[in-house]
């Protein structure tokens, strides 16, 4: 079964932990560059663009030969900003790549896809990876648990499971913030004020499941850094030059 996928970088030029990242420069090219060199490689993607509120980003992209769009500045998340996208673009899947992760490999894609193509019934898909002993209690690590088939019962900043009589052998699972969804998934998701459990984790995918959408979580042993301080942006610069 053929399925037009659009990917789509949400790309927003203010960030409070790291101005301005999307445009760090790592190894020679802004972040923006890099995310979009290695999206661009998945042969599953019909087409791909960044989507931005800012015309400074728009410029860049320009000049690197990288098609963009400019969407509303005020979208509380890359989500609402696919969600703009798919307004003007019909797709039967959108594939949101932040536009921090300079990481992102064509598996990535490829994994959050692959549902879409096996079960008719997909609605929403993203990943997950095991945890390392330091991620399972970093509250800037996002955890995720999730049923016999892969869907995802809950997300959360806490370590969850929480392993009660310390038998040592529970697996904890990392969420890695890449997404993909069908138009009517991003309609419902952007129809919706934010949820309670949403408000209280600051985790925007925790919307969908307080209304019923399900989430597939497909496993990656594909790490990513997604950028959000300093260390991070050092961190990528040393990966991509192979150390």
């Amino acid at each position: 079964m053929a399925l037009d996928v659009l990917g789509v970088i949400p790309a927003r030029l203010a960030s409070s932990r790291l101005p301005r990242k999307v445009l760090r420069e790592i190894a020679g090219r802004p972040m923006i560059c890099h995310v979009y060199a290695r999206a661009k490689g998945c042969s599953l993607l019909s087409d791909l663009l960044v989507a931005t509120d800012s015309d400074e980003v728009i410029a860049t992209c320009h000049d690197h030969g990288i098609p963009a769009i400019l969407t509303a500045p005020d979208h509380p998340s890359g989500t609402d900003r696919v969600w703009e996208i798919a307004q003007g673009r019909a797709a039967d899947v959108y594939v949101n790549i932040q536009g921090d992760e300079p990481l992102v490999t064509q598996g990535h894609i490829a994994a959050l896809v692959a549902p879409f193509l096996s079960r008719a019934d997909t609605q929403v898909t993203t990943l997950k990876i095991r945890a390392t002993a330091e991620e399972i209690g970093d509250p800037n690590t996002p955890k995720v648990v999730c049923d016999p088939r892969g869907r995802a019962l809950y997300f959360s900043r806490h370590a969850i499971p929480y392993d009660r009589d310390r038998r040592g052998d529970t697996p904890y699972w990392k969420h890695l913030g890449l997404y993909a969804y069908t138009g009517a998934a991003l309609h419902v998701f952007h129809s919706l004020p934010p949820s309670a459990l949403e408000r209280t984790e600051r985790l925007e995918q925790l919307r969908f499941l307080e209304h019923g959408v399900a989430i597939t979580v497909v496993e990656t042993h594909e790490p990513t850094i997604g950028v959000d301080t300093e260390t991070d942006l050092l961190a990528v610069a040393a990966r991509l030059a192979g150390r």
